[in-house]
C-alpha cells in the first residue's frame, strides 16, 4: 500500500497568529531583513480580536492617532502587506523542533520553521471556572462573545444587563449595551478595587450612572422557563467570602462575566515550554524566547496586556531578537528575576548574561497601594527605584532601565523586584 506523505512547507519564520501582535510582528521581521515569512491564523482574516473592538482608542501610541479597532487592524495589515498568509488554518501541535502540525480545507500538512513566534493571544474565563451557584439556564456570557454578538453579529444578547468583574471588556461592554438601548443595573468587583483601566471606569460607567460595586460577587443565579431572570449579589469579606445577610437581588435577563483572561498557551505545552505559575503564561528572556530554542512567544499569550499598543511593541523587540536568532546571535542565560512585596509578576522572567543595551521590566502588584518605590536589586544591592503615587493591579508597571544599570542586573546571581513604602 502506497504511504500518504504529510506536504511539508519550509520557512525562516512561522507566526501564529495574525492578530495585533503577530502581525506588528511579521512587519518588524521582514524590515529586519527576513523575507521568508509566513502567518497562520484560523479565522477567515487577520486582526484578531480588534474586529469586533469597534470603539475608539486603539493607535495612540503606535500611530499617534485615535482609532477604532477595524481602523488599527487596517493599518497593521497593510504594514504587513505582502507577506504570507495562511486565513482559516489552525495549528494542531508545535514540537520543541519548531515544527508544527496544521490542517485547514486541503488538509493536513506540516511546517518546519527555523523560527517560531507564538502570537496566539488569550481567552475568556468562563463560567465553569469561577464556580457561581445556580441555574444552569440561557443568558449568561463571557463579555468577548456578547461584544461579538453585537459588533459583528448584529444580535443584541439581551436587554437588561448585570456585569460581573470590572475587567476592561466588561466596562466597554456596560457602554456599548445602554447605546444598544439596553439597561445595566451594575458592575460587581469582588476585589476591593477594579481590574480595569482608571479611563474606562470614567468613560462606561461613570459617564452613565452605571454602580460599581467593589467587594461583591454573584452568588445565585435565577432563572425562569430556562432564562436568566436575575442575581443575586453578595459582599464579601477580607477573605472574598460572601456575608452572610449582605445578599441583594437584581432583576436581569443577561448575565456579562468579565472575570479574567488567560493566556492561549496549548501549543506551548505540547512543545513543552516552562510555565509562570502568575501570568499563566510561557517563561521568557528578554528576548522573549521561551525554554526551549527559538520558540518565541509574544503579546496577550505571553502575558495580558492594557493596551495592544504596547502587545504591538513588544512584538516588534521581539521580531527584532527573533531575525538576530536566525543570523546566529546566542545568549547565554543569567538570573531569573524573583518578584516580592507586593509585585504579583514580571516580564521578562529571566535575563540574558552577555546581552547589551537598556532593559525593561513590566510588571503588575498585587493590591492597590500609595506612595510607594517600585525597586530592582542585584545581589542585594538598590540598582534602580521608581516612585508612584498609586499602583493598581489593573495598571501595567515599566521600568526602564539605562544599559549601564542593565548591565549590573544581567551580571548578577540573584535579581529581586519589590515594592517600599516610602517614609
Amino acid at each position: 500500500m502506497k504511504e500518504n506523505k504529510v506536504p511539508i512547507v519550509k520557512t525562516d519564520i512561522v507566526i501564529v497568529g495574525g492578530g495585533p501582535a503577530g502581525l506588528a510582528a511579521a512587519a518588524k521581521a521582514r524590515s529586519e531583513g527576513v523575507s521568508d515569512i509566513l502567518i497562520i491564523e484560523r479565522d477567515e482574516r487577520q486582526g484578531g480580536i480588534l474586529n469586533q473592538c469597534i470603539h475608539s482608542g486603539f493607535g495612540l501610541h503606535m500611530f499617534k492617532q485615535e482609532l477604532t479597532g477595524p481602523e488599527y487592524a487596517a493599518k497593521l495589515e497593510e504594514a504587513a502587506r505582502g507577506i504570507k498568509v495562511l486565513l482559516n488554518t489552525t495549528v494542531l501541535s508545535a514540537g520543541e523542533d519548531r515544527a508544527l502540525e496544521c490542517v485547514n480545507e486541503g488538509g493536513v500538512f506540516r511546517v518546519e520553521a527555523k523560527a517560531v513566534i507564538l502570537a496566539c493571544g488569550c481567552r475568556e474565563r468562563p463560567r465553569g471556572a469561577i464556580g457561581i451557584p445556580g441555574a444552569r439556564c440561557s443568558g449568561v456570557y463571557t463579555a468577548g462573545t456578547a461584544q461579538k454578538l453585537i459588533n459583528i453579529n448584529g444580535v443584541m444578547p439581551g436587554r437588561d444587563f448585570f456585569i460581573l468583574g470590572s475587567g476592561d471588556i466588561g466596562l466597554i461592554m456596560a457602554r456599548r449595551a445602554i447605546l444598544q438601548g439596553g439597561r445595566v443595573r451594575a458592575v460587581a468587583e469582588i476585589m476591593p478595587y477594579s481590574s480595569g483601566l482608571k479611563r474606562n471606569i470614567a468613560q462606561c460607567l461613570d459617564d452613565f450612572g452605571v454602580p460599581l460595586l467593589l467587594s461583591h460577587t454573584v452568588t445565585n443565579i435565577r432563572q425562569k422557563e430556562g432564562r436568566l431572570c436575575g442575581v443575586e449579589v453578595s459582599k464579601v469579606d477580607e477573605n472574598l467570602a460572601p456575608v452572610p445577610g449582605s445578599e441583594k437581588y437584581y432583576p436581569c435577563d443577561t448575565l456579562l462575566l468579565s472575570v479574567g483572561l488567560i493566556p492561549e498557551t496549548e501549543l506551548l505545552r505540547g512543545a513543552g515550554v516552562e510555565f509562570d505559575r502568575v501570568t499563566g503564561g510561557a517563561k521568557a528572556d528578554e528576548r522573549m524566547m521561551t525554554s526551549k530554542d527559538g520558540i518565541f512567544c509574544v503579546g496577550n499569550m505571553l502575558h495580558v496586556h492594557d493596551l495592544a499598543d504596547y502587545a504591538c511593541a513588544e512584538a516588534e523587540q521581539c521580531a527584532h531578537f527573533a531575525a538576530g536568532y536566525l543570523r546566529g546571535e546566542r545568549f547565554a542565560l543569567g538570573a531569573e528575576i524573583a518578584c516580592t512585596g507586593g509585585v504579583r509578576y514580571a516580564v521578562p522572567q529571566k535575563l540574558t548574561r552577555d546581552m547589551s543595551g537598556p532593559l525593561t521590566i513590566k510588571l503588575r502588584v498585587a493590591a492597590q497601594m500609595c506612595d510607594v518605590y517600585i525597586c530592582v536589586t542585584a545581589d542585594g544591592e538598590e540598582v534602580y527605584s521608581l516612585f508612584k503615587r498609586a499602583v493598581a493591579p489593573g495598571e501595567m508597571e515599566y521600568l526602564t532601565l539605562s544599559a549601564e544599570r542593565a548591565e549590573r542586573l544581567r551580571k548578577a546571581d540573584k535579581v529581586m523586584v519589590t515594592l517600599r513604602k516610602k517614609r
